[in-house]
């Protein structure tokens, strides 16, 4: 199942960020919600809220070393609780996402924009966040579950 979570999120981020490509880039924002949701197409060259801009070669080593590393930890600990698989899986399947751009265009499309009118604008976003932060709440959740045992 892990293997599908990580294939299907992958997916999702791919098809996703090209209707964004096709869609948004070069073109006005579709707004969603007015003063709140919008689609948005924006060329992120760095991390997550745009830290460590224009460094993609070394976020893309640390994201290849995460991967790497998460998917040994699912193969050795597979068995051990169906919410840690889960948990790793998104984690894994978003961070191939994001690497995925990064290697090919040298930026991270995103495209998601939450706001309150124009007081306070969330960084922008894609599927492949939603699944690591996601992912990471499971992980956390398993976590804080695990330790109570």
């Amino acid at each position: 199942m892990e293997i599908v979570i990580i294939i299907l999120g992958f997916i999702l981020d791919r098809v996703t960020k090209i209707l964004s490509i096709n869609h948004l880039k070069d073109s006005k924002d579709i707004t969603v919600i007015k003063n709140f949701f919008e689609f948005q197409y924006v060329e992120n060259r760095g991390a997550a809220f745009g830290i460590f801009q224009g460094r993609q070669y070394l976020l893309s080593i640390i994201t290849s070393i995460v991967i790497i590393g998460l998917i040994v930890y699912l193969i050795k600990n597979r068995q051990k609780s169906m919410l840690l698989n889960i948990s790793l899986a998104m984690i894994i399947g978003g961070a191939l996402g994001n690497l995925y751009d990064r290697i090919i265009y040298n930026y991270v499309v995103d495209f998601i924009s939450w706001h309150y009118k124009d007081v306070y604008y969330w960084p922008n976003f894609n599927i492949a966040d939603i699944l690591v932060v996601v992912g990471t709440a499971l992980l956390a959740l398993y976590i804080i579950k695990d330790v109570k045992e």
